[in-house]
Parts: C-alpha cells; structure tokens; sequence
C-alpha cells in the first residue's frame, strides 16, 4: 500500500474508507477492536457510513506506525489529537526518539557481530566448521550478543 490517498467520497462504505486510506478493510475493523478508530452507528436497515474525518484519523494512525509508535502509544496520541496538549505530545515523541536511538545502536552491534561473523566464515579452508554456523548452534559469545551488551 502506497502514502498516496484518495479524496473520500461523502459518506462511504468501510470498503470505499479502505480504498480512500489504501489500507484493508480488515485493519480498519482491527482498528476498531482496539477503540482506535469509532464505529458509526448502523441506520435501522442501512449500511454505515463514514465521514472523512474516518480516513484522516486513519492516516494519523498509519504515520504514528512509521514512526515506530505501538497502538497503545497511538491511542495516547488520539486522545492528544485537538493539538492542545503538544507538551504531552512532545514528551512522547522524546521518549520514542529514546527509544529508536536505543534500536539503532542495538542494530549497529549485531551489524558488527555479523560483519566478524561473516569474514571468519570467508577465511575459514577446507574441511574446517564453518565459524557462522558453529557460532550460531552453540551461542554467540556474550561480547557479540547485542542483546548482552545493553
């Protein structure tokens, strides 16, 4: 699914909302399980429609899941969405930067795990164990682990 959305017809269908948001029907209910997006009101009869202000709180929650937010923490965000509270927004955008700053840095040390990894596995000759495979069924020593080093 691409960021490009469509205008939203006056009042759709959850299938013309998906289209609109480029998302599946399925992750709108999803979301509505989770009290993220509301669910309007069926006429007697009728087919329940959506407004666009359906399809910007979905994009809101889509962006919030880019950056790396949880639905939990998007929920927090949505009770913040009258743009009143940016101090209690900035203050969880700063605990995600925290927090993704924290990945990154766990990233770069399995970067360098798998970088020794993979030249003691180009260095190694003939019938010898291959150095990646043999690491990986035993353990990767503690000084490798990322998970060890934080």
């Amino acid at each position: 699914m691409n960021d490009t959305h469509r205008p939203a017809e006056p009042g759709m269908t959850i299938g013309g909302l998906a289209k609109a948001a480029d998302v599946n029907v399925e992750t709108i209910r999803f979301y509505q399980r989770k009290g993220l997006m509301p669910e309007p009101q069926r006429p007697s009869g009728g087919i329940r429609r959506y407004a666009e202000e359906d399809r910007s709180r979905l994009h809101f929650i889509k962006s919030a899941q880019r950056l790396g937010f949880s639905l939990d923490e998007i929920a927090e965000l949505l009770q913040l969405e009258d743009g009143t509270s940016c101090a209690q927004a900035r203050t969880k955008a700063q605990a995600k930067l925290v927090d993704v700053r924290a990945k990154l840095e766990d990233l770069r040390r399995m970067e360098g795990v798998l970088e020794g990894l993979i030249r003691l596995c180009g260095a190694s000759r003939g019938k010898v164990r291959c150095p990646l495979i043999a690491a990986l069924k035993e353990d990767v020593p503690s000084s490798a682990n990322p998970s060890a080093c934080a």
